[in-house]
């Protein structure tokens, strides 16, 4: 199922222009908070007329200004979950997603009931009114009533941004199930690396109304020069590897890389199975000699790939260990101190508190 968007309106701060195709899968709407994310949302979801241009689904025109076409809102069919739950009060949980079946078509009903709290874990609540609700459970909810009506897109504007970290960290195994479990399309809006780097297939970067760019999670946040610039906090890179096994006594992950393995604090997934590592550039240390007596677990080989100087004194460096590029971010003193240059040997110092799976 193909979404294309290709919109131009006018917003009173800037200008939206956006022009994209999700196929598929999660694609995310990435930016800080003003860049037009949720505005696309919103024109996607039909609750915005676009002044310019069309949004389609497969062959279904959704809007084409020059063809005076708009389908309403309540006929799209699209799944909405916002940043809040938005639960009935004086429901239960049983009642609020019973509420979201009422409006898939009986010939339509893609995803049963016992599937749906299964897949989100929210069996041992059904009883209960949304008052005893954590926002986590608040949120399992409110996604499963969007899926319940069997929606033909899955539009997530924010999510999990009003949670606590906490919070976030007991939903997200369950947004990763949905997107892996499940064949609904999903647009999944957010401002968070860490979110975006774990779930989307697809990135789309807004900064001030316009697309920056596009392409897959894992390209998007390896760019040095990419959206990460401007997020030094987070700036890093994604690698992709397999779970090799699990230190149960340590509660550690082995994941196998090209070359090399990393330790994971936690249990990342089953065996096997594919993960996302995000590496912040913070978080790296570099070593000209192989370091001895670190409480560090992960020193990866390499060589220096590329070195690039910012105007506050600091100095990106991309390692390629084996195949897996890693940013370190390092004062500029000190890269003149270790004499590096492309082609050097070094060592990549990584610590795994810093590691997201």
């Amino acid at each position: 199922m193909t979404l294309s968007v290709d919109i131009r309106h006018r917003l009173s701060a800037f200008s939206l222009e956006a022009s994209f195709t999700s196929e598929g899968g999660v694609t995310a709407l990435f930016g800080r908070s003003g860049s037009g994310k949720t505005s696309i949302v919103r024109i996607i979801a039909g609750l915005i007329r676009p002044d310019h241009g069309r949004v389609s689904l497969d062959d279904t025109v959704l809007a084409d200004t020059d063809n005076k076409i708009f389908v309403p809102r309540h006929r799209r069919r699209f799944g909405y979950v916002f940043q809040e739950a938005r639960l009935f009060p004086h429901l239960s949980v049983r009642q609020n997603l019973n509420y979201g079946r009422w409006f898939a078509p009986r010939g339509d009903r893609n995803e049963s009931f016992d599937g749906v709290v299964d897949l989100l874990g929210i069996g041992a609540l059904l009883d209960r009114r949304p008052a005893k609700l954590s926002g986590g459970e608040k949120q399992r909810v409110a996604i499963g009533r969007a899926l319940l009506s069997s929606p033909r897109l899955l539009l997530m504007d924010e999510p999990l941004a009003a949670l606590d970290e906490a919070r976030k960290a007991e939903i997200l195994p369950y947004l990763e199930r949905l997107r892996d479990e499940t064949k609904i399309p999903i647009i999944y809006v957010s401002h968070s690396i860490a979110e975006v780097a774990r779930l989307a297939n697809r990135v789309v970067v807004m900064r001030d109304g316009k697309v920056e760019t596009i392409g897959a999670a894992v390209d998007i946040f390896s760019q040095l020069s990419g959206p990460l610039a401007t997020d030094r906090r987070e700036a890093g890179v994604l690698l992709e590897g397999r779970v090799e096994s699990m230190d149960d006594r340590h509660h550690l992950t082995v994941v196998a890389l090209k070359t090399a393995k990393l330790f994971v604090p936690g249990q990342a997934a089953a065996v096997g199975k594919t993960v996302r590592v995000h590496i912040p550039a913070r978080d790296v240390m570099l070593a000209t000699a192989r370091p001895e007596g670190l409480s560090a677990l992960n020193i990866l080989d390499g060589e220096v790939l590329g070195i690039g100087t910012a105007t506050d004194g600091t100095t990106e460096v991309r390692v390629d260990c084996g195949g897996d590029i890693v940013s370190a971010r390092i004062t500029q003193f000190s890269a003149e101190r270790m004499g590096l240059r492309i082609g050097l040997p070094i060592h990549a110092v990584i610590k795994t508190v810093a590691l997201e799976h």
